[in-house]
């Protein structure tokens, strides 16, 4: 199953996302929230995120959301640091309504590219009917 990572500033949002998440894509799910810094403050850290790619892994790949910018380039570092083989994608989509997609896709069994398309597609979605 392709792993999600959800790289926030804040760490309540990150487990809130992933909360979220979870409960679309349900039980087996490998998605793992990489928010914050370790004393709790506002920010991202790239061996945080690198732990989650880890943890995230399958052998199926990884899908990478965040929340700003900066936390592209610290997942960029993670990626970086990555001494394992596994593929991993930064999705260029907005975290939330990207990360629910992705979580489905991941569920039934999508491949990297896939889910990596459900959690784009959500930057067209719109919220009112």
């Amino acid at each position: 199953m392709v792993g999600i990572v959800i790289v926030s500033h804040s760490r309540k949002a990150a487990e809130g996302i992933f909360e979220l998440a979870a409960q679309m894509a349900g039980e087996g799910h490998k998605m793992v929230a990489a928010g914050g810094m370790d004393d709790g403050s506002i920010g991202t850290d790239a061996i945080r995120i690198l732990q989650g790619i880890q943890e995230a892994n399958d052998g199926d790949g990884v899908v990478i959301l965040a929340d700003l910018g900066s936390g592209v380039m610290s997942s960029e570092a993670a990626i970086d640091l990555l001494e394992e083989d596994i593929e991993v994608v930064i999705a260029d989509a907005p975290i939330l309504e990207g990360a629910v997609g992705a979580a489905v896709q991941a569920s039934v069994g999508g491949t990297l590219a896939e889910v990596v398309e459900a959690a784009e597609q959500a930057r067209n979605l719109s919220k009112r009917q």
